[in-house]
């Protein structure tokens, strides 16, 4: 039996734990891209894989302060397990009803909501646990691994889950048989293993008490609160956070409609879609890699706001885009710098914000950034469905005026939307240079570690 003193540590540690999730994260990905096209099958509809999207973030958003709170008080590597488990979970109960000739769109909803519910552990759960096994000279690259992580298994799992789905013959010979969906989600639930195998090996420390630790401690809906409370009294903070909220929002009613836009252009060719989608990936390890070699900019916010507005470049290509290759350089362009974005916003609040107070404050981050992500998909998807498609069909009342650069036709109303929103989160990145307290915002904050702390297991005197 595995005690503390014999489990991986540091930077070795968090590399497993990222090895673990990468495997973990490419059978999700399988099955997120087998289910789109699942549900765009059924329905035809953009609307149905918004919802999708909508009922696994409100659950998310809702619950991040009390997630937060209870991240702070247990034991944070348990709480990465359980999360993992959570989400295990209602692939099975997916898995089930699909081999029983059972599954509904709305099963899909469902199933977001468990998911999403489960992971509002995990993201504040890995983020504080990188400030407690790294040292603060590692943030950066221990983020960008993490999100090489995700990077990676974008690139591998929309190929692999449509080779898996349909089956590879070539020459009439059969280089690769058909599992189907359900031979995908039976991967996904494997992959699991994997994760949680990961974290049963490695040690995440306790963190110490801090004074804001102190100042936090007493009921659960008061240590909920406190996350909000910290990150208002701090502009610079805030006003980082305003600046996702915006990005997100325009970017997220983009983005919403990608796979919808890119099946309706193609004829619902899931190869393409597969290798646009995979393309993302690739741009993601890119950014990931470099930002591990380099460590990302001096200045970070300078990564966090120019990052935003070269990344909505890539969204704007997107739309405009009426073929694969355009598609793969855009989907390059718009994931290359999002390592970087990410990367250096984590590294900016693990800097400044205690370690024991960080499940409090980064749920209520996260929340404050993706509190319009789901207003926003639920706008994209009747918008495109009911208003700018008709809009930008040969005849449209739109067609005259975009049609020359959007083209018109299936798809064309869609990607309106998302040239549209990728110009307006640019916009909102430029005007966060015009803000002091968050163009200067590692200046104005100082770090943690200038901070005074309690060591664990003894209490602040009156």
């Amino acid at each position: 039996m595995m005690t503390a003193s014999n489990r991986l540590t540091g930077m070795r540690a968090f590399v497993l734990v990222a090895a673990g999730q990468f495997i973990s994260l490419t059978g999700s990905a399988m099955t997120m891209f087998a289910l789109s096209i699942w549900a765009w099958e059924k329905t035809g509809q953009a609307t149905a894989l918004a919802l999708v999207q909508v009922f696994g973030l409100v659950p998310l958003i809702l619950l991040s302060p009390i997630a937060g709170a209870l991240v702070d008080r247990w034991n944070r590597k348990l709480v990465m397990m359980l999360s993992d488990l959570g989400a295990g979970a209602a692939t099975i109960a997916i898995f089930l009803l699909y081999s029983a000739g059972s599954l509904e769109i709305w099963h899909l909803y469902v199933a977001a909501v468990v998911a999403g519910a489960f992971q509002t552990f995990q993201w504040p759960a890995y983020s504080a646990a990188i400030s407690l096994m790294v040292s603060k000279e590692q943030y950066t690259r221990a983020n960008a691994l993490y999100g090489l992580a995700e990077s990676a298994s974008g690139i591998l799992a929309p190929s692999l889950a449509a080779a898996l789905i349909a089956g590879m013959v070539v020459g009439g010979n059969v280089l690769l048989p058909g599992i189907g969906v359900g031979g995908v989600l039976t991967l996904d639930i494997i992959t699991f293993i994997a994760a949680i195998g990961a974290l049963l090996v490695i040690h995440v420390p306790q963190p110490e008490h801090s004074e804001a630790g102190e100042q936090a401690r007493g009921s659960l809906p008061k240590e909920a609160a406190y996350g909000f409370q910290y990150i208002f009294a701090r502009r610079s903070l805030l006003g980082l956070q305003l600046v996702f909220m915006g990005g997100n929002f325009f970017a997220s009613a983009g983005f919403t409609l990608l796979t919808p836009m890119i099946l309706a252009r193609t004829g619902s060719d899931e190869q393409i879609l597969g290798l646009v989608q995979s393309v993302f990936g690739i741009g993601g390890v890119v950014g990931g890699l470099a930002l591990t070699a380099w460590g990302g900019p001096k200045r970070r916010v300078h990564g966090v706001l120019l990052g935003w507005i070269i990344t909505s470049m890539g969204g704007m290509l997107l739309g405009i885009g009426r073929g694969l290759a355009v598609w793969m350089v855009a989907a390059f362009l718009a994931s290359v710098i999002g390592p970087i974005i990410n990367g250096s916003n984590q590294a900016i609040w693990q800097a400044k914000v205690p370690p024991d107070i960080q499940g409090k404050v980064f749920s209520a981050r996260r929340m404050i950034a993706w509190l319009v992500n789901p207003l926003a998909a639920l706008i994209a998807g009747p918008l495109a469905d009911q208003v700018m498609e008709p809009a930008m069909q040969e005849g449209g009342a739109l067609a005259g005026v975009f049609g020359g650069v959007m083209g018109v036709g299936p798809g064309a109303g869609m990607a309106l939307i998302m040239v549209v929103g990728a110009l307006g989160a640019m916009l909102v990145a430029l005007g966060g240079y015009f803000v002091p307290a968050v163009r200067n915002a590692e200046d104005i904050l100082p770090d943690y570690d200038a901070q005074p702390h309690i060591p664990v297991g003894i209490e602040p005197t009156a």
